[in-house]
């Protein structure tokens, strides 16, 4: 099923949204970080409208979803002047009805929704030029990568894909999701959650690996002219010790032009 056909089938109040999630959308035994981020989002869209642009989402994550449903439930921390901050927590829900309380939570999400502002500075990055000798093509094989990368088309213009043994602290990919007819906010926050924590190419055989937290920048709130096609994620692994990971990623769109900063900080279990 297709991310945004997925996203649609939850049932939802305003700012509060479940999901069924199938199995070609789980990540080993949890769900797809992009997913769980996706639906708070869309949970906190209902209290933040459209027209305001999503201008950085904050998540962490605190334990896997294991079961088949996840819960987003949001709440208006503060409307501002020119910004409102919403929270969202992602919640299991056979555990919030046990009464479990804090224990059914999975992950945090706080996104700050904010107008523009008349301002004289403007910086606009320009994507940097890849020359790419051998590119690598991502493959999906049943039983060894992630189901949920069989929705995504991934080129490694540079680097190395996992378990390979590489020396590599950077990668060039582009990476499209060939399933979706036109882009969006929640499709953009699902494809910049695709490129795996970089750690895991310096390893020589399968190891598992997660994300802790995730911070995610916009820079531009225009999506719909975009194809789900040729974008480029330019993926840096800053440091890495006792197995803790911490990578950066600018996300550019199909014509070069600058879409989204992402940061995350991770676990790599080898």
């Amino acid at each position: 099923m297709r991310f945004t056909e997925l996203l649609e089938t939850a049932t939802h109040h305003p700012g509060d949204r479940t999901l069924e999630v199938p199995e070609d959308w789980r990540q080993g035994r949890a769900v797809f970080g992009g997913l769980q981020a996706a639906l708070c989002l869309a949970a906190m869209r209902d209290l933040a409208p459209p027209p305001l642009p999503l201008r950085t989402l904050q998540t962490t994550f605190l334990a896997p979803p294991s079961g088949g449903a996840v819960r987003a439930q949001a709440r208006v921390l503060r409307r501002g002047k020119s910004a409102t901050h919403v929270q969202a927590l992602l919640v299991d829900p056979a555990r919030a009805e046990a009464g479990e309380g804090d224990e059914g939570v999975l992950a945090i999400v706080i996104g700050v929704f904010g107008e523009g502002r008349s301002s004289r500075v403007r910086v606009t990055p320009e994507q940097p030029r890849v020359t790419a000798a051998q590119p690598t093509r991502f493959r999906f094989l049943p039983g060894v990568t992630p189901t949920f990368t069989q929705h995504f088309d991934a080129t490694w213009l540079t680097g190395d894909l996992p378990f390979s043994s590489s020396s590599a602290t950077s990668a060039y990919l582009e990476v499209g999701m060939p399933e979706e007819p036109e882009c969006s906010e929640a499709l953009v926050v699902a494809l910049c959650d695709f490129v795996p924590p970089l750690a895991l190419s310096m390893l020589s055989s399968p190891a598992p690996g997660s994300s802790l937290t995730w911070m995610l920048e916009f820079l531009t709130d225009s999506f719909g002219a975009h194809p789900m096609q040729g974008f480029r994620v330019d993926a840096e692994l800053v440091a890495a010790a006792d197995g803790y990971t911490s990578q950066s990623c600018f996300v550019w769109g199909p014509a070069g032009e600058p879409v989204a900063l992402s940061r995350q900080a991770m676990v790599v279990f080898g």
